[in-house]
């Protein structure tokens, strides 16, 4: 089993976590990775429409469910977008542009895992 899926020679999604997380569960897994890709496309659109609060709010939440299941650049990005809320408006949309990019890569490893089954 291969323990991490790659995009560009870089890590994006942890096998090895998300299959400690699911317990080995295939079937389990595949959930959760179609919940978080669903969630994550949902966060993004509503993180542009939200004031600071919101999008702190939104960015936490993808941040924990992203660390769940091993997407750790997301989990980052997501944890910069956080911090990006106490800054400018420009600072807040930049990171949330840097958060999108980061669960595009995630989305696809997502869409090829998906397909494999």
């Amino acid at each position: 089993m291969e323990s991490a899926a790659q995009v560009d020679d870089t890590v994006v999604l942890d096998r090895q976590h998300l299959a400690r997380m699911t317990l080995g569960n295939r079937s389990l897994e595949h959930e959760v990775l179609e919940l978080f890709d669903r969630q994550a496309e949902l966060l993004l659109g509503r993180m542009r429409k939200s004031d600071s609060d919101g999008v702190y709010a939104m960015a936490h939440a993808l941040k924990g469910s992203a660390a769940g299941i091993g997407a750790a650049e997301v989990a980052r990005a997501a944890e910069l977008t956080e911090r990006a809320t106490k800054g400018s408006a420009e600072e807040c949309s930049a990171a949330i542009d840097r958060l999108a990019g980061a669960v595009d890569k995630a989305r696809a490893v997502i869409t090829e895992l998906l397909r494999q089954r």
